[in-house]
């Protein structure tokens, strides 16, 4: 039953570069009177996008680096947890996504936890779509494929950039990915907000009578174990397996019921996103709510634990046990031998979402203040020669005997930087840099960054 009170939410993604940013900076900035939260997510080991948003810093919330349907949905959920307690009712959130995102898993979310769904409404995904590069990656690239097929609206940007012969074909291609969503021809983003918020055009049952699998939860682990543990200590035995590492957590439970199980899987789903505690062979493990990584450093280890009190606990492991030849055992005492331990209940979960792992990410983290010449002849060279590898390009940039800090933007072979505000006086001028692609070359890339700098103060991360 549909819940009046909700508060919408529109999940807005596309490709790397199509323009998310640049739509996300015309809603906060038109007079719509809502009071908006945005949940943003990045791809890549340095976080800018936060700075590249304007208006309403405190309405900002980012999520960790990786793929939302992995690790970092734990993040959303937590987000999503807190905003519900917030005194000051939102009237809509946001939600964006990394280029390198299924939107599949963001959806879920909104109809998979109880309380969630209690509290927010999933109104739409919109995906926009570069017209201009969209066809480098329509064919080769899963991301871009879901985002297409599981939008409910498609925003078809920078079509200034391409022929009305090429826009009717895209849009053929288009529709015959996703011939329910409605496409919306757009220069810069440009659109008129009531054609892409609180529209209500999200169809859950549609979603799944097109593809089944959209409504397969992403979880970040594979399998769980029930177990009725003592408070004494155990052990894990394991051997080699297909990583090197294992994560690991357990969630105590009132019971060994359903809905306790249930609610554990939440939980996990949180912990899997959080920091994490390295454990090494003949070391004891955290049993208490937490998340653990087994590091695998040689073909037989052991590990141990001892849980704080008699419960049921649900142990939640990245990989399947088997992958490991994983055994729980009662650790041996004066009067017993060592005793295998078994679940008394086992859930497998499915993982079918796969990533492309040649994409990957450079960021640059700086003090320095740089000589926007150099700056210019560096960025001229990286799109000549890398701009077919170099799927967008970003950051702020920090400029020699200027108080205005530039940012900049770059999609393949297409550039875009200017002045954007003044350095407020208690914020701390830098540079902040990422390059997200195929074939990237981090020495070159840092090194290439260096000769921009007019005084050698070099911190990288």
């Amino acid at each position: 039953m549909e819940n009046k009170n909700a508060i919408p939410v529109t999940v807005l993604t596309g490709f790397l570069g199509s323009g998310k940013t640049t739509l996300l900076n015309k809603i906060l900035s038109e007079n719509h009177g809502k009071k908006i939260a945005v949940i943003e997510n990045e791809f890549g080991e340095v976080g800018v996008d936060n700075e590249l948003v304007i208006g309403a810093d405190e309405e900002i919330f980012e999520m960790n680096n990786g793929c939302i349907c992995c690790t970092v949905r734990g993040d959303l959920i937590r987000i999503l947890d807190q905003l519900m307690k917030r005194k000051d009712k939102l009237d809509y959130i946001i939600v964006e996504t990394t280029g390198m995102a299924n939107p599949a898993p963001v959806a879920q979310t909104f109809w998979v936890d109880d309380d969630i769904r209690a509290t927010y409404s999933l109104d739409a995904i919109v995906t926009i779509v570069d017209a201009k590069h969209v066809w480098q990656h329509i064919d080769d690239s899963s991301e871009c494929k879901e985002q297409i097929a599981f939008a409910d609206v498609i925003l078809l940007n920078k079509t200034d950039l391409v022929s009305e012969e090429e826009l009717i074909t895209l849009e053929k291609r288009i529709k015959s990915m996703n011939a329910q969503a409605k496409i919306h021809r757009t220069k810069d983003a440009a659109i008129d907000l009531n054609n892409i918020l609180d529209i209500k055009a999200f169809d859950l049952d549609a979603k799944a009578e097109l593809n089944p699998e959209f409504l397969i939860e992403e979880v970040p682990f594979e399998w769980c174990g029930i177990f009725d543990f003592e408070s004494t200590e155990y052990q894990i035995n394991m051997t080699e397996g297909p990583d090197s590492s294992l994560d690991i957590a357990f969630v105590k439970l009132d019971n060994d019921s359903e809905y306790q199980i249930t609610k554990a899987k939440k939980s996990a789903i949180k912990l899997f996103s959080e920091e994490y505690k390295e454990v090494k062979n003949g070391k004891f493990l955290n049993s208490n709510h937490t998340r653990n990584c087994l590091l695998i450093e040689e073909a037989q280890q052991t590990f141990y634990f001892k849980p704080n009190k008699k419960s049921f606990y649900a142990v939640f492991t990245q990989h399947g046990p088997d992958e490991f030849n994983m055994q729980f055992l009662k650790s041996a005492t004066n009067t017993q031998e060592e005793k295998e331990i078994k679940p008394i209940n086992e859930i497998e979960y499915a993982h079918s979402h796969e990533h492309d792992d040649t994409v990957t990410s450079v960021g640059i983290e700086d003090d320095s203040e740089l000589n926007i010449q150099k700056v210019n002849e560096w960025i001229s060279y990286l799109l000549q020669f890398k701009g077919t590898d170099i799927y967008r390009m970003k950051g702020i940039l920090n400029i020699n005997g200027n108080d205005d800090r530039f940012v900049f933007q770059g999609v393949h072979m297409l550039f875009d930087a200017k002045a954007d505000r003044q350095w407020k006086p208690e914020e701390k001028r830098r540079n902040q840099l990422i390059f997200i692609g195929k074939n990237l070359n981090r020495e070159e890339l840092v090194n290439g960054f260096k000769k921009c700098i007019v005084k050698k103060q070099l911190n990288f991360a």
